[in-house]
């Protein structure tokens, strides 16, 4: 277990960041907690730390939208989602981590830039081959630095759902993509008795956390929702754009 306090300082602030994201604002900014957390331990440390906790949050977010999600959406984007993990598994030991958040960071900032300078944004239509390209992208990034958000917002965003079924449809995938990591986390090492004990510590904090985002997401507009949502994917893509081109320095 570890006894720094300056990583339980950290590790607090980006355990309710995380939550309230997942509560209320589409999961996107569950990419900061591996960040801040790995200013006091190792990345690939934080990472097995934070993954137990993330599926804790996703069962209370779950409960609190069920049914509110897109179920064809869903039956399309969990295949491609676990073919990313597998992905993910196998080039454990092969990828760089540094040039998958760069890219990442890249998509998620333009993304936005679009979004805002554009005088009109049309509303886009589902499209298979897109929610499968970006659905197995989410989940090999989210394997690698638990930073699927980007790439499923850059999909789900346009489609301009209600916002509670936007928030249904990411906490049920992301969901199944957190349990689905448990197997080769394990697998891989990155689980054991010492790592769980520092998550056991921070695991009530997740259930503050996403009850905070939850009581948020039903207080604010659905306009302010989808601003907020963008604002958020924003500074997560400068998060990683930081940490990619940090990693080559």
């Amino acid at each position: 277990m570890i006894d720094d306090p300056y990583f339980y300082f950290l590790a607090v602030i980006a355990t309710l960041i995380v939550g309230i994201s997942k509560g209320g604002f589409g999961g996107g900014l569950a990419i900061v907690a591996v960040p801040i957390m790995s200013l006091a331990i190792d990345p690939i440390l934080a990472a097995a730390i934070i993954l137990p906790i993330l599926c804790v949050m996703d069962l209370v977010s779950v409960k609190a939208y069920w049914k509110q999600w897109d179920t064809q959406l869903i039956k399309d984007l969990i295949p491609a989602a676990s073919l990313g993990i597998l992905l993910g598994g196998l080039s454990f030991h092969f990828f760089n981590a540094g040039a998958i958040r760069l890219l990442l960071g890249i998509l998620a900032v333009s993304f936005t830039l679009n979004y805002w300078f554009k005088s009109e944004v049309a509303k886009k239509q589902a499209s298979k081959p897109l929610g499968w390209f970006w659905s197995t992208l989410t989940g090999f990034t989210s394997f690698i630095a638990h930073a699927g958000g980007p790439p499923i917002n850059a999909y789900l965003l346009p489609l301009r759902l209600k916002k509670s079924v936007f928030q249904g449809t990411c906490v049920l995938l992301f969901t199944v993509i957190n349990y689905l990591k448990l197997i080769p986390y394990y697998f891989l090492g990155q689980l054991n008795s010492k790592n769980f004990e520092t998550t056991l510590v921070l695991l009530p904090l997740a259930f503050i956390g996403v009850f905070i985002g939850i009581k948020l997401h039903k207080r604010i507009s659905e306009k302010l929702f989808y601003q907020l949502t963008y604002l958020f994917l924003f500074i997560t893509g400068l998060k990683l754009l930081w940490d990619g081109i940090h990693s080559f320095m």
